[in-house]
């Protein structure tokens, strides 16, 4: 009895999409499941790719079983960097007991991670690509210095076609929303809390105002305003550091001096240390008329 050559060619078929299947591992299928609606928000909110995402918490995080996302829902290997000012674990990585960011969970390190690449001066021509278009991205990030590893492009771009991650890019250009991202948005999410230099201040987020984040700790908004030496008709920033209370006229023990870096001024100096914009001018014998270069120091006690 003979079969056509189309019989055989659909058995082939079936048999290697279930030879792929039984290759792929059931821990990296299991954190696609729990976290590609949370990387194709981010797409909508970031444009950055959602499979690119996805691949990056794969690869970064070990399917979320490495020590630093399970301890500290760091999913992404984000270090410290100089402006971080939340919470921290040192890991051994490149150097050992090297600064990587922590975060109260992993909702939080996957909008860490969009912000990160959507900031960075040295990631912006990513966004210039087609946002379908993962192996220029993988090639993109690799070519910025995301990571030392030499095969990081090609790692990401397997891990993206193994476990067909790009499908996930389709749905982030729908329209369609999520049940549960709508949700969410109307859920009332509460500041974390920071200390710098024994003082409490929170990280604004996008659509904060002063009346908000007052109304959020039971406070003035004009109180806010005066207290983060900030005038009535600015308008906050995402990321912007606001202190819940007066700053000091100096900055804790541990910190002497401030090297001045490209995009400083004395008004971030001083929210960086918690130190009242007219002390720190006092400190450094200056006038408000001073703008600081790059390579300044900037005495901060």
């Amino acid at each position: 009895m003979k079969f056509p050559r189309l019989f055989f060619a659909s058995i082939l078929l079936v048999c290697a999409t279930l030879a792929q299947a039984q290759y792929r591992n059931p821990k990296y299928m299991a954190y696609v499941k729990q976290y590609s609606d949370l990387a194709i928000e981010q797409m909508r909110e970031y444009k950055i790719p959602a499979s690119i995402t996805l691949s990056q918490g794969l690869l970064e995080s070990g399917a979320g079983q490495s020590s630093l996302a399970k301890e500290s829902n760091n999913h992404f290997g984000i270090k410290c960097g100089v402006r971080w000012n939340g919470p921290s674990v040192s890991h051994d990585d490149d150097a050992p007991n090297e600064c990587f960011r922590a975060y109260n969970n992993p909702n939080a390190s996957y909008e860490d991670h969009s912000k990160f690449l959507s900031s960075g001066a040295r990631y912006a021509f990513l966004f210039n690509l087609d946002i379908t278009d993962y192996k220029s991205w993988a090639k993109g990030l690799k070519k910025a210095g995301y990571a030392t590893d030499p095969s990081y492009a090609n790692r990401l771009i397997t891990i993206i076609e193994d476990y067909e991650l790009y499908k996930y890019d389709k749905e982030g250009l729908s329209k369609k929303k999520h049940v549960h991202e709508k949700k969410e948005k109307e859920a009332f999410v509460p500041h974390q809390a920071y200390i710098a230099n024994g003082l409490l201040y929170v990280i604004a987020r996008r659509g904060d105002t002063f009346e908000s984040i007052a109304d959020e700790f039971k406070t003035y908004a004009r109180k806010l305003i005066k207290d983060n030496d900030l005038t009535k008709d600015y308008t906050l920033a995402e990321g912007d550091i606001i202190y819940l209370h007066q700053k000091n006229k100096h900055a804790s023990e541990k910190y002497t001096v401030h090297t001045v870096r490209e995009d400083d001024s004395m008004h971030s100096i001083s929210q960086l240390y918690g130190i009242r914009l007219k002390s720190l001018y006092k400190l450094n014998k200056k006038s408000g008329e001073y703008v600081p270069q790059v390579g300044d120091l900037i005495w901060l006690r």
